[in-house]
């Protein structure tokens, strides 16, 4: 691809840890999202964003918008990256973090976070990956649940790489520094 990141990988970039809430495990990861990462004038900002993601390992892509319930995943982290549109995600669950994202910005969201669609432009629309491709579970606020998330959240892996900017990228330092595992 002909698309090069911010030379500069701290630059318009935002870092926020969501803690537990109730069924919710979220994360001491930090939610990492790049704002203005791709550029919205890309003929094809959708394959733009879905090559950048498959360059770095984060594949089994899909198309679409983000549901309107808060749901989590236990068995990976994800990757989205917004090329229609503008929505208002809240992470966290109930009382959690409200984001504004527009297209050209990607958001990861690490394992057992809940993110929710609270609005949207009625063209949003984000291409969503895992590390390594992993298949996703799909969990909601529900003390069943919860249990099977702690059974699974300790055994995801860090992902190899940045979605975004590969090798050394800042979640790779991020996500190590806050004290994750390498997997």
């Amino acid at each position: 691809m002909d698309f090069q990141p911010s030379p500069e990988p701290d630059a318009g970039i935002e870092f926020f840890v969501i803690s537990e809430k109730g069924n919710i495990p979220n994360s001491h990861l930090p939610v990492i999202l790049y704002r203005n990462t791709f550029p919205q004038d890309s003929p094809d900002l959708a394959d733009l964003i879905e090559g950048r993601f498959r360059e770095n390992g984060w594949t089994n892509a899909w198309r679409d918008g983000v549901y309107s319930f808060h749901h989590y995943h236990s068995t990976t982290h994800e990757v989205l990256g917004v090329f229609r549109g503008s929505a208002t995600l809240n992470l966290g669950g109930e009382g959690g973090r409200f984001v504004e994202v527009v297209s050209g910005d990607v958001v990861v969201i690490p394992a057992g976070v809940a993110h929710k669609c609270l609005s949207c432009s009625g063209d949003f629309m984000v291409v969503g990956a895992y590390p390594g491709g992993k298949e996703p579970d799909l969990l909601r606020d529900d003390p069943g649940d919860r249990e099977q998330a702690d059974r699974n959240l300790p055994l995801v892996p860090l992902p190899p790489t940045d979605p975004v900017h590969g090798d050394g990228g800042p979640l790779n330092h991020r996500w190590l520094h806050a004290g994750g595992q390498e997997g």
